[in-house]
């Protein structure tokens, strides 16, 4: 007997999967814009924190 991963298929798994995904409820659009939010925030705070880098670094060529 050969241990082939097709042999043994699961369909529960599948079905599981599928009804999960038929539940899922979608996400309201206030929601989609808080979940942004942080992600912004953090860009910008990246972008600040090279600028302070490049800053110092062009100050300490000096």
């Amino acid at each position: 007997m050969s241990n082939n991963p097709e042999n043994n298929y699961d369909p529960a798994g599948s079905t599981q999967m599928f009804r999960a995904f038929v539940d899922e409820q979608p996400q309201t659009p206030e929601v989609q814009r808080a979940q942004a939010r942080p992600r912004t925030g953090l860009i910008i705070g990246l972008i600040v924190g090279l600028v302070i880098v490049v800053g110092v670094v062009a100050l300490a060529m000096k």
